[in-house]
């Protein structure tokens, strides 16, 4: 249980008891209900209780109001009420005291939680369809092959957009801008090996260096250094992120008018225009950097060498740094004719199956268990992302153990000079590409097979000894918030109706810029006085010359503007008399300006008042009144934080 147990009894026991829940989720700020019946809920007392800001009914749904720390609430609901809590992932969504790694770290991992499902789906079935072409049951060169194969490989070389849309509700981006991203990274005609395919480069920069490139292409004049990214990880998350401070600027500085369309535009082309010529590059040169360096200690010592790229892969691979060893594999098996450089890595497949095997027996987490068995299926069969992503980085004491026993068995092949003689698969289907095809030879899958074994075994061991419980580290936590004894406090700001009149929800205001909620969210009111009072405390932003419309900011940093009438602009400021400048400090209630109602109304002009929030990002959610008329100072919309 968490520091909100006694919170979250009370709302368990007021909102009927747990017989009487049929379904529960969250979103930002809302514990959303589907009850068995609605009116054995107490909703007054729910609304009365600390802790809860309002309740709400919509869309078949109960919703209780928290606030932005409600995922710790909807823990804490779910462990009352013997429902299975699958919102994990918002522990990873807190800061780290551990420093700028740890929170890499989580931030990676968090990225990957809502795509394990499908990513151990799709290697467990690529694991399979290898499986069954080796057995004969259908030829590599068969329909068949080629369908499953496009079924379960889609996944991994689009992964760039599946990481776009989860990175961008983790750093706030627009999902489908995030999405945009992702394509573009896969888009086939900027990828190197279509520019090398269909052309020569133009030029190389910094040639006779590690950081040699070839340039096929330019963007604006500038040459655009050209990689592969489908598959890749980290290049699509630093773009992302990077594109969320471009829209958040964006925002700022574009008028809201046109916002809509200008933010993603000019977020889309600067972030990638970035991306593909600084972002995308520098990951290139630091793979080239580490190359080199693996390629000096392996002409020192072949055991450094493997202990260094077996113990390093599966980081490589986060960065996406691995790409720089691929055309050194490629190179020696077709000029060398096998490759004994980039072999040791195939320890680290074997050490990630042995730690997540110990997890899973050791563990009593149902739902730690069920990741377990397809991570280590998918382990099998060399396809390790799911249990990285999903079981081992996330708990970091795995991900080290299961580097170091994979350095170990990287140092073991770099001693017996494990070589791969073709282009293998993956995991136990890469074994046959170590048979010497002249010879015949099978002293390379024999050590690939004690390497592979020891490393499993290994990384069993040393997770079995030196890895806790995850339930036991997870109680020690929930312990330690328990005996903080924080009061329950709700960060929110009521925003008081300025105007007495008829509410009207805001997509029914008649003009498109405020109905489509462009300008902000927020209500309108029909007024029935010609008088504007300050809905909170704050300062005056903005007075329009025509009076007709007043921006705002309360103190606590909400910014709001209230439009008095649709159309009023071409009255010129007829029938308005203002009570404030900008710059003026005002008090909730104060008069900010008045009106001739009859006037506005003879000049054919509409008096729906919309009140709206224009910060909308900035907040975590809005509440609207759920009255049908107001008095001026009446509650109107509760904004939290």
């Amino acid at each position: 249980m968490g520091k909100y147990e006694s919170l979250a009894r009370e709302i368990v026991e007021k909102i009927g008891g747990k017989e009487n829940i049929v379904s529960l989720t969250h979103c930002v700020t809302r514990l959303r209900f589907v009850l068995q019946d609605e009116s054995a809920a107490d909703e007054g007392g729910l609304k009365s209780m600390e802790g809860v800001v309002t309740v709400m009914k919509s869309a078949g749904q109960f919703q209780v109001v928290i606030g932005s720390h409600v995922p710790e609430v909807y823990a804490d609901v779910c462990a009352v009420a013997g429902i299975e809590n699958r919102e994990q992932a918002s522990k990873e969504q807190e800061k780290s005291a551990g420093g700028l790694p740890n929170r890499f770290i989580d931030t990676v991992s968090g990225i990957f939680q809502p795509i394990l499902g499908i990513m151990s789906a799709c290697g467990m079935l690529k694991g399979l369809n290898c499986l069954f072409a080796f057995m004969g049951l259908y030829a590599e060169s068969s329909g068949t092959y080629l369908y499953l194969n496009a079924f379960s490989d889609a996944m991994f070389m689009f992964l760039p957009v599946f990481l776009a849309f989860t990175a961008s509700k983790k750093f706030n981006l627009k999902p489908f801008v995030g999405i945009s991203i992702g394509c573009a990274l896969c888009y086939p005609a900027v990828q190197l090996g279509t520019l090398s395919a269909a052309a020569e480069p133009l030029y190389t920069l910094f040639e006779g260096t590690v950081f040699e490139s070839p340039v096929y292409q330019t963007f604006l004049g500038i040459p655009v250094i050209a990689m592969d990214y489908t598959s890749t990880v980290i290049p699509v998350i630093l773009i992302v992120y990077f594109a969320s401070k471009v829209q958040k600027l964006m925002e700022k500085v574009i008028p809201e008018i046109v916002a809509f369309f200008f933010v993603p535009m000019f977020t889309l082309l600067i972030a990638l225009a970035v991306g593909f010529i600084v972002i995308g590059p520098v990951a290139t040169f630091g793979s080239n950097l580490i190359l080199q360096g693996i390629l000096m200690v392996r002409g020192i010592s072949p055991l450094i060498a493997g202990a260094l790229v077996g113990g390093f892969w599966q980081v490589l691979v986060m960065f996406g740094l691995h790409w720089g060893f691929i055309p050194v594999y490629v190179n020696n098996i077709m000029t060398v004719g096998y490759d004994n450089i980039m072999m040791p890595f195939f320890g680290a497949t074997w050490a990630t199956t042995g730690v997540v095997l110990a997890i899973m027996v050791k563990t009593k987490n149902e739902k730690l268990r069920g990741l377990c068995i397809p991570s280590a299926i998918s382990g099998f069969f060399g396809v390790t992302e799911p249990a990285i992503y999903g079981i081992t980085l996330p708990r970091k004491k795995p991900f080290i153990i299961s580097c170091i026993a994979a350095a170990i068995a990287g140092a073991f092949y770099g001693i017996v000079d494990l070589k791969e003689y073709i282009f293998g698969g993956f995991g136990i289907f890469e074994f046959p590409a170590m048979i010497d095809p002249s010879t015949g030879d099978m002293y390379n899958v024999t050590m690939a097979a004690v390497g592979a074994i020891a490393a499993t075994v290994l990384g069993f061991i040393l997770a079995f000894i030196f890895c806790k419980e995850d339930a036991e580290s997870s109680d020690a936590s929930e312990k330690a918030k328990a005996e903080n004894h924080e009061k329950i406090s709700v960060k929110k700001e009521i925003i008081t109706s300025p105007l007495t009149g008829k509410i009207i929800p805001l997509a029914e205001v008649k003009d498109a810029a405020f109905s489509s909620g462009i300008l902000g969210k927020g209500i309108a009111v029909l007024p029935e006085l010609g008088r504007v009072a300050a809905p909170a405390d704050g300062t005056i932003q903005a007075v329009f010359p025509t009076k007709h419309a007043i921006g705002m900011v309360t103190e606590h940093g909400v910014e709001i503007l209230i439009h008095i009438g649709m159309n009023t602009v071409q009255l010129n400021g007829e029938g308005f008399e203002s009570h404030i400048k900008e710059g003026m400090r005002v008090k909730r209630g104060d008069i900010l300006v008045t009106f001739d109602k009859e006037l506005i109304l003879e000049k054919g002009c509409s008096l729906e008042t919309p009140v709206l929030v224009t910060n909308v990002d900035d907040v975590a959610d809005l509440i609207e009144t759920e009255k049908d008329t107001v008095e001026s100072g009446d509650e109107l919309l509760t904004v939290i934080f």
